[in-house]
């Protein structure tokens, strides 16, 4: 037999909430069936129904019904670069945002922004993707020394470990993940032959290996400011120009001068469309097919004239912005989030509604967003 002491704060969550009518006019096994269908990122709002459902969910036998249930949710994961003024230190931290959004009238539930732990290192300039459950941060600095590792994160789990390591060290390098392949562009001085051959990679998870792939002199630029998948080519922005490459084809291209003069900062693609942060203030969506700028409408009203550090991300079918705000005193300031559902009208404008927007954390100053990117966790069993 257990032994009850060394675990006091568990037991009433396995062995309670089946005394206890969860939903009236079901048996438990359905209620628990009907609440497990319900999105992950809405379990904080549930937990506050009863004290029979916040013991349900937190049940050991809720996980494995969601597991059966074979489901995929998305989630916006951020990295932050947090400034600790004892020491005028900077760390690096991961947080999960799971957001209320059973009805978007409803403003006075906060979004549950929630730590992850640690990176073991903090590396300068990584590269970051994600391929299902596992969030990838390929490459960076080290003491201004470009890095070949990876490392990767379990989201379920709450756990890194290293990954293989690239061929050779890379920051600033572009990345993006097709057909379940990762891919990396540049990052690295093609200084000799090793490096020259090795500027563009590819990752495969299931053989856990990486391999070079050819590319011509001509696109070897060092830094990429930017990169994305859209229609499943990347697109990696140089400080000239940029390139574009079709695993599919193994072809190489120049992006056209329309997208290089307004393609700024880090970007989200959703619905074929890349949208980013001008200068002006102004979010906007980049038509491959029309090679066309176009302004998204719609948000003006609701959203700041300016926002700092701007990152974005496509978050189960939505564009979700970060930016950095003005704070509260002298010490913190705010970080700040929109989720916002864009679609194209008949007329070809792209248009966007407000789903909320919120203050999501406050961080000390010199703090800075990092990066921000969703990760799907699907419930198999296996």
């Amino acid at each position: 037999m257990a032994d009850q002491s060394s675990s006091s704060s568990s037991d009433p969550t396995e062995t309670h909430h089946h005394d206890q009518t969860l939903i009236p006019a079901l048996s438990n096994d359905v209620a628990l069936q009907c609440l497990a269908r319900i999105p992950r990122f809405h379990h904080p709002l549930l937990s506050l129904v009863s004290k029979s459902w916040r013991s349900a969910l937190q049940s050991p036998l809720f996980h494995a019904t969601r597991l059966a249930l074979n489901t995929t949710q998305s989630f916006l994961f951020l990295n932050l670069r947090l400034f600790n003024p004892k020491d005028s230190s900077f760390s690096f931290k991961w947080y999960s945002l799971q957001p209320c959004t059973l009805d978007p009238q409803i403003t006075l539930i906060p979004r549950i922004l929630i730590p992850m732990n640690s990176s073991p290192c903090h590396l300068i300039g990584a590269s970051f993707v994600s391929i299902g459950r596992h969030l990838y941060v390929i490459g960076g600095s080290v003491n201004d020394i470009p890095s070949p590792n990876m490392w990767v994160f379990d989201c379920l789990t709450n756990k890194w470990e290293m990954g293989p390591k690239m061929r050779v060290g890379r920051e600033f390098a572009a990345s993006g993940v097709i057909n379940g392949k990762i891919y990396v562009l540049g990052g690295c001085v093609v200084d000799n032959w090793a490096r020259s051959i090795n500027w563009a990679e590819m990752f495969d998870p299931v053989t856990g290996s990486w391999r070079a792939i050819p590319s011509p002199i001509e696109v070897r630029e060092k830094w990429m400011h930017a990169s994305a998948v859209v229609g499943g080519r990347i697109y990696a922005m140089a400080d000239r120009s940029g390139v574009i490459f079709d695993p599919e084809l193994g072809e190489w291209s120049s992006v056209s001068t329309e997208l290089d003069m307004g393609w700024r900062g880090r970007a989200a693609v959703v619905d074929e469309v890349l949208y980013c942060y001008d200068y002006l203030g102004k979010i906007r969506g980049f038509d491959v097919g029309e090679n066309e700028w176009k302004e998204l409408k719609g948000v003006d009203k609701h959203l700041p004239k300016f926002l700092c550090g701007a990152t974005m991300a496509n978050v189960g079918g939505r564009l979700f912005v970060v930016w950095e705000g003005k704070g509260k005193g002298k010490a913190n300031i705010e970080v700040l989030c929109a989720e916002i559902l864009v679609r194209k009208n008949e007329s070809g404008e792209l248009w966007g509604s407000i789903v909320w927007s919120d203050v999501i954390i406050l961080i000390p100053k010199g703090s800075s967003i990092v990066h921000c990117l969703d990760v799907h966790l699907h419930f198999k069993v296996k």
